[in-house]
């Protein structure tokens, strides 16, 4: 009887420890260090280029808060960062797969999808931030951009802010039109902004977001241009010499999710999203904006020559690269292009 006993225990014991080492609790680990939902939640793998210390990130996790409180647990969302999916193509192209559910870009690469987003690589089409948000918020062909979205397979949830993109470089500090000629500079892929580069005598180079601290490094590309946060949290003066306040194009954020997914969800759901993005959008650029002020002066700090470019510096750089941008009217659409004008004068 007690060797009878004694194999039902070890069957008991054997079988526990099977279980156990199966992952028999709800959730496990993910790659980022969050827990994995439950087997019956329906998952959003949110996919940025840049890194947790970003504003776009920070923002990103309150979306997470907000979408996994009010569908209690309905729908939970994983978050990666620093191009752990991809770059911001091969994110979107997920995105259109549904093999990813969620990702942030400016809106230089979904013109690649749909070319009428190029309107807003317009350089200096707009003049400050405030008129950015009225037309991005508020106005009618900001919407009318966000519906073209789902006919290429993604649904865009709300604008967030890039902030206005500025210059660095090894070789000048750039304060004029003329301080670009020759220099190496990586762009986006987006044609709108090598054609404007060109057109200021520099070498636009497009180049994955992933390679370029490593190219700059390396001597493969003199320079880059992004937000001051995305600068000054991706460590850029540690490889750079100078920074230049040109402001030459405003670059927003879209907040997109897979059409897929966007299908398979309630009504209540979409509601949902929508809110967590557009609530999350009001963090986001409240955080850009500190963040734009603040790392700045860090820049500097940091041993960077940092060169205030001037209202008169900006119009010169305007009146030269607006013929080159004449090119692409008929692509962009020359309503779309009155249409953001229009609603530029109206926020002024």
């Amino acid at each position: 009887m007690f060797k009878k006993f004694l194999s039902v225990f070890m069957v008991v014991a054997l079988l526990t420890s099977i279980l156990a080492a199966c992952g028999g609790g709800e959730t496990e680990k993910a790659s980022g260090g969050e827990d994995k939902p439950a087997k019956d939640a329906r998952v959003i793998r949110a996919g940025i280029g840049l890194n947790d210390k970003h504003p776009q990130y920070l923002a990103l996790v309150k979306f997470k808060e907000i979408v996994e409180k009010e569908t209690n647990g309905a729908i939970k969302v994983e978050t990666y960062h620093s191009s752990q999916l991809g770059d911001d193509r091969a994110m979107m192209e997920a995105l259109q797969l549904g093999t990813q559910q969620m990702t942030i870009p400016s809106t230089a690469p979904i013109a690649n999808f749909v070319p009428e987003f190029s309107v807003y690589d317009i350089p200096f089409i707009f003049p400050s931030e405030e008129v950015a948000d009225k037309v991005l918020l508020e106005s009618d062909i900001a919407r009318e951009l966000l519906d073209k979205l789902p006919a290429q397979g993604m649904v865009g949830l709300a604008y967030w802010e890039n902030g206005f993109r500025d210059l660095t470089n090894n070789e000048v500090p750039v304060a004029t039109a003329a301080d670009f000629k020759n220099l190496k500079i990586r762009t986006m892929e987006n044609q709108l902004h090598l054609a404007a580069f060109k057109a200021l005598g520099a070498n636009p180079t497009p180049m994955a977001f992933a390679e370029v601290f490593t190219a700059m490094q390396q001597g493969t590309i003199d320079g880059q241009e992004n937000p001051i946060a995305t600068i000054y949290l991706q460590k850029f003066n540690e490889v750079q010499k100078y920074v230049s306040t040109t402001n030459h194009v405003y670059s927003p954020f879209v907040v997109l999710l897979s059409k897929m997914f966007w299908d398979e969800s309630s009504k209540e759901e979409q509601e949902i999203m929508v809110k967590a993005a557009e609530e999350a959008g009001v963090y986001e650029r409240e955080l850009v904006r500190k963040a734009n002020e603040e790392y700045l002066g860090e820049l500097a700090k940091a041993g960077m020559v940092v060169t205030e470019v001037t209202p008169e510096a900006r119009a010169e750089m305007k009146s030269i690269t607006d013929p080159a941008i004449e090119q692409f009217a008929d692509k962009i659409g020359k309503d779309t292009i009155e249409k953001v004008k229009k609603a530029v004068e109206d926020a002024q």
